[in-house]
């Protein structure tokens, strides 16, 4: 007898005499593909250092552009109606 024919029971369980669908419990599933140590520490924790400064770089230069193209879009509107 092969073990593809349909008499092989596979594993089995004690007190599932006779079942052949004997499916692993959920805390058996998901804990098959969790690693040892399922609470890892934050690789890019939140915050930061406590007193440091927000700091935005090209405030300005992006105020100066918007400014530009206003003024652009007035002279414009102004030269030609």
């Amino acid at each position: 007898m092969s073990s593809h024919d349909i008499g092989s029971a596979g594993p089995t369980v004690p007190g599932d005499a006779g079942r052949r669908d004997v499916r692993p419990t959920d805390e058996e599933f998901y804990a098959s593909d969790r690693p040892a140590n399922p609470a890892l520490p934050e690789d890019r924790p939140r915050g930061g250092v406590p007193g440091e400064a927000l700091r935005h770089r090209g405030t300005w230069s992006v105020t100066m552009i918007v400014l530009f193209v206003l003024l652009v879009l007035f002279v414009g509107i102004w030269a030609f109606p």
